[in-house]
């Protein structure tokens, strides 16, 4: 793994914890050794527009941007981004879905309509795991740490070892917010 780069992107809505989620995946990445390269792409993230996050690691990585095919795990926040960028994903690459729908603003003015079965439909072409993670947030009580949940459920797919996941999720997160991440983590860490 050393001498090959690996490419992960994380897509969402704005206002859905991507910065949160690529700051505890550089973190987890340049302990273990790797260069580390981060890029955001920002739609209109204030107006609930998509936001692309790459992170690429290595032994050396030249530039930030994951091109087309050449994704080993997208993580997305919601169903509708991760059908917009599935077309990144390498053969072999590992699509984790949270389960939620965000209705776009040409869904929400009726000049566009939501797709169905999106899931489904994913699952014929990529290896795909998905989860409610807002549901489960607010069984934990905090809606807000659902990307933690999807984080974890990914963590599972990669190279490093759930104590190291744990330990940056520490150091990443606000102390007094330290314990309701942790258990997040570990609660799409331990789905299926």
């Amino acid at each position: 793994m050393k001498d090959q780069t690996k490419n992960i992107m994380i897509v969402g809505v704005g206002g859905q914890g991507t910065l949160l989620t690529s700051r505890i995946l550089g973190g987890i990445m340049l302990d273990a050794g790797f260069d580390v390269k981060l890029s955001e792409v920002h739609g209109m993230a204030q107006r609930g527009g998509s936001v692309v996050t790459f992170v690429r690691y290595g032994k050396k990585v030249a530039e930030p941007i994951v091109e087309e095919g050449q994704a080993d795990v997208l993580i997305a926040f919601e169903r509708l981004e991760a059908l917009r960028y599935a077309h990144f994903l390498k053969k072999d690459g590992v699509l984790i879905v949270n389960d939620q729908r965000i209705d776009p603003m040409p869904v929400v003015t009726g000049a566009a309509r939501y797709p169905e079965n999106i899931l489904e439909d994913l699952k014929k072409t990529y290896t795909v795991y998905s989860i409610d993670a807002m549901e489960e947030a607010k069984k934990l009580g905090n809606p807000k740490v659902f990307n933690v949940i999807v984080l974890g459920m990914a963590a599972k797919r990669m190279d490093f070892a759930k104590e190291d996941w744990i330990r940056v999720v520490r150091q990443k997160v606000p102390q007094k917010l330290v314990e309701i991440n942790e258990k997040a983590f570990l609660t799409g860490y331990g789905a299926d």
